[in-house]
């Protein structure tokens, strides 16, 4: 014990000196090896965590940075989004949540390095992939190839994010944090499909980027063939087995997966925490020094920023911050102490490389040992068996798919599948009295009638700006992805008789690339349809009604963000490109090269009425309004939240649309769009290796009810709500909500390492003082209040849902009432010396759930 505090006190000392050195009025030097990125003239062991400043707000950012830090990170990664940035070739927006300098210093501020991973190609389930869509259009240019257009375009872009972050002072060798940078993004996995012109333009990029003189090292993920000085470095659910591609670059992992990404019409994933911290430990224990979470904060696709196609609006990404700026736990709290027991281990991680030994079937240890530094990591890869393996001459038990870390190569200080870290519970609570009505008297729970007024979205061709042309054309090619609509109208004139129909009876077949296609005939709506994640593609067949004379078809394509991965996706086409046509029992009248007529956009949208300070007279105020019809645009008033709890809108009711807040898109809806009824597990098992299939939840259900509204998006008094809904839906069954902490709980058993902050605190006895299981309050000011379950013997359930088990001590609740209740934390040792032994002979765990007020 006294060897680990001596340890953690040498490396303690290191980090103070380091950090000291990268002050921001000093410069800093960063270089690396074969081991770690060299600060200063000392290797380095670091944490690493993705927050993007487009899917939060500035005034999150302070937040989410100390909670970053207080979680155990080193450094904070971050794309750059050429597209929030260069909306207009050449024209800048670096203001509000594309303040990417504001972002930096915030990072700064918390005691946090930076990596900033330029691209500009970011993928990240953004639209397009981070491309700005003029990009497309430049005469001659194929993307991410040997093509001088494009290059000509991404250095011109690189060149500018240097020189902003330059002419701030952001580079640590002006003092500043940014200690790595990124160039192209995961282009190996692709660069097969660009033949021979694939080498030369990664050996231009990073030559670029290398002359850009930024002073700290430059990294290309999934990119074996990165030349030198460029770190090639992993992404990936496991990068243990990851080599770099020369013996001079340390082991670098830019995107480990804390989770996935929802998609729309898809169910809920989940990644164990035992898993997340296995696959880290692992990462470590094999050798490597610098690990990134992907994401640590997932956040928010505001406005049309999802790519895909078919990403929710929801970036939560099950990753340790939740989505709306609170720390997830279990998730934090345990990796937060896996980064503790790492940091730990520093000064021998640093000193040398691991030697292995094997410790049986699935059983193995990697050891860092240097004169009198010695650090060890026990791990059992089988996804079954728990074992007992002998190290050193001393019995060590290893749960199955865990990892034991022993800082002195003795003492374990934890196992990552045994969770000491509390758990939890949120809710998300209805608010009663925070909807307004135009006449400003408050009304409870739900958006009363009265309160909204609505604008008729008209179908069809309604603009002057219009083309008429034969044939069908693509869709992102017509609108340049200024909107999400695109009206295709044609005409057919019925004289009677005709082969494609049956009386006034036929159908319609319309073929699309997607992503969605809503048929109107003659004003009315006939039919839809909608592609999914996986396939984009739509084959309609509605069957329609048909009058003498002239009949007027309209359809309605919608995207639903664009493509973002893959080679050539910039090439991936939406919209109705056909065949459309008409049958019927005798015949077909092919409409794909007939005269259409396009419309960009909807005519709401040109009227800005999302924009609630600019009047239109196009609102309509009444007692009463159309609901669960298509093309419909709402508007009220509402009063926030009070309270700083974080705030959602609950969309059960609407179809799908996009919602505005004080003229803030807070991005796309779509309750309406419902996971697979299969596909699910109640519980996920973490043991083995996982991927984004096989922890899902909400199946059946829909993929995203719950839809973020930034507290800074608000006002005090009276607040603006625009909702454009496509589909049909009720405002008045939408509500508001606050995420709020329900419980807080436990379970720690008698085989658990003793709490982490045990082993780090000098004023601790030399021996061991046992496992305790601790629970916090969530929030500054609160205490716990009750204690809703105590149990010590053989629990089991989960937060909310504990059992007794087979044994109980009777003891448990009042143990627990007597250290917790009153107090904003408690300890409770975990030991039948305070419980009594309800059942000898068996291992033993304490499981309580409390309350905080």
């Amino acid at each position: 014990m006294a060897a680990v505090r001596a340890l953690l006190s040498a490396a303690a000392l290191l980090l103070a000196a380091v950090l000291c050195l990268a002050g921001p009025s000093s410069a800093t030097n960063v270089t690396y090896d074969h081991r770690a990125l060299v600060i200063d003239g000392v290797r380095r062991v670091l944490v690493s965590g993705s927050i993007h400043y487009p899917r939060s707000t500035p005034d999150m950012w302070p937040g989410l940075m100390q909670k970053a830090k207080d979680g155990g990170l080193d450094v904070v990664e971050t794309y750059v989004f050429w597209d929030v940035h260069e909306p207009v070739r050449g024209q800048y927006d670096f203001e509000g949540r594309n303040d990417l300098v504001r972002f930096i210093k915030a990072a700064a501020d918390a005691g946090l390095y930076v990596h900033l991973r330029i691209g500009p190609y970011v993928c990240a389930e953004w639209n397009y992939g981070g491309f700005p869509l003029w990009l497309h259009f430049i005469p001659g240019i194929k993307f991410r190839t040997d093509n001088e257009p494009f290059k000509t375009e991404m250095q011109r872009f690189t060149e500018k994010v240097v020189a902003t972050v330059k002419g701030a002072g952001l580079y640590a060798t002006q003092g500043g944090p940014i200690i790595l940078s990124q160039i192209e993004n995961e282009y190996g996995n692709i660069d097969v499909n660009y033949g021979k012109a694939a080498k030369p333009y990664i050996r231009w990029a990073a030559g670029m980027a290398v002359a850009l003189d930024t002073g700290v090292p430059w990294v290309m993920c999934q990119q074996d063939d990165a030349p030198d000085p460029i770190i090639n470095t992993c992404n990936g659910f496991y990068c243990d087995q990851f080599t770099p591609n020369s013996n001079s670059k340390p082991k670098m992992w830019t995107e480990n997966w804390s989770g996935w990404f929802l998609s729309f019409g898809g169910a809920v994933p989940y990644r164990p925490t035992e898993d997340l911290a296995f696959s880290v430990a692992r990462f470590y224990q094999r050798g490597g020094t610098l690990q990134n979470y992907y994401m640590y904060h997932g956040g928010t696709n505001f406005g049309r920023s999802s790519g895909g196609p078919f990403i929710a609006t929801s970036y939560d990404y099950d990753a340790p911050i939740d989505e709306y700026g609170l720390v997830r736990q279990p998730k934090w709290g345990h990796l937060r102490d896996v980064h503790k027991a790492i940091k730990m281990c520093e000064p021998a991680l640093i000193a040398t490389d691991p030697s292995y030994m094997s410790l049986g079937q699935n059983a193995e240890a990697h050891v860092y040992k240097t004169g009198s530094v010695c650090a060890a990591f026990l791990a059992n890869i089988d996804n079954q068996s728990d074992k007992t393996v002998t190290f050193n001459g001393k019995a060590y038990k290893l749960p199955a798919w865990s990892v034991s870390i022993l800082p002195d190569c003795k003492n374990v200080v934890l196992n990552t599948a045994q969770i000491n870290s509390q758990v939890t519970s949120t809710q998300m609570i209805n608010l009663a009295s925070s909807i307004q009505t135009s006449d400003a008297s408050s009304i409870e729970a739900e958006l009363a009638s009265s309160g909204w007024s609505y604008a008729i979205e008209p179908v069809g061709i309604t603009k002057e700006n219009v083309v008429t042309k034969p044939g069908l054309m693509e869709q992102i090619n017509t609108t340049a992805d200024a909107s999400d609509f695109l009206w295709y109208s044609t005409s057919v004139v019925v004289n009677g008789g005709e082969p494609y129909l049956n009386g006034s009876q036929s159908n319609l077949l319309v073929n699309s690339l997607g992503h969605v296609v809503q048929v109107y005939i003659n004003g009315k709506l006939a039919g839809s349809g909608k592609g999914t994640a996986s396939s984009s593609l739509i084959s309609l067949t509605t069957p329609i009604t048909l009058v003498p004379g002239k009949n007027k078809i309209d359809l309605l394509s919608t995207t639903v963000g664009l493509t973002n991965y893959g080679a050539f996706f910039d090439l991936v086409g939406a919209g109705i490109t056909g065949p459309v046509k008409l049958s019927g029992p005798n015949g077909a009248l092919d409409l794909s090269s007939t005269d259409w007529t396009y419309q960009i956009g909807l005519k709401g949208e040109d009227l800005h009425l999302y924009n609630p300070s600019e009047a239109s007279p196009e609102w309509v105020s009444n007692n009463t309004y159309p609901t669960n019809q298509p093309l419909i645009w709402y508007k009220t008033k509402f009063t926030a939240p009070a309270g700083d709890d974080p705030v959602a809108i609950d969309f059960t009711g609407m179809g799908k649309g996009e919602a505005w807040v004080n003229g803030q898109s807070i991005g796309r809806y779509w309750p309406t769009n419902l996971a697979p009824q299969s596909g699910c597990v109640n519980s996920c098992n973490y043991r083995g290796a996982y991927s984004s299939s096989k922890c899902l939840k909400k199946c059946g259900q829909p993929s995203q009810t719950l839809y973020h509204v930034p507290r800074s998006f608000l006002q005090p008094g009276s607040n603006d709500i625009v909702l454009f809904e496509q589909f049909g839906g009720d405002p008045s069954k939408i509500s508001f909500t606050t995420k709020q902490t329900a419980s807080v709980c436990a379970h720690v058993s008698e085989d658990h390492p003793d709490q982490i902050d045990n082993w780090l605190s000098p004023q601790q006895k030399l021996q061991r003082s046992g496992p305790a299981l601790r629970l916090e309050c969530p929030k500054p000011g609160q205490v716990i209040n009750s204690i809703k379950f105590a149990s010590f013997g053989t629990p089991s359930g989960t937060c909310g849902n504990y059992n007794h088990g087979e044994c109980s001590s009777s003891q448990a609740l009042a143990v627990a009432q007597e250290a917790c209740v009153g107090v904003s934390s408690c300890s409770v040792p975990v030991s039948a010396k305070y419980f009594g032994d309800p059942c000898r002979g068996v291992t033993k765990s304490l499981a309580v759930e409390a309350a905080c007020s």
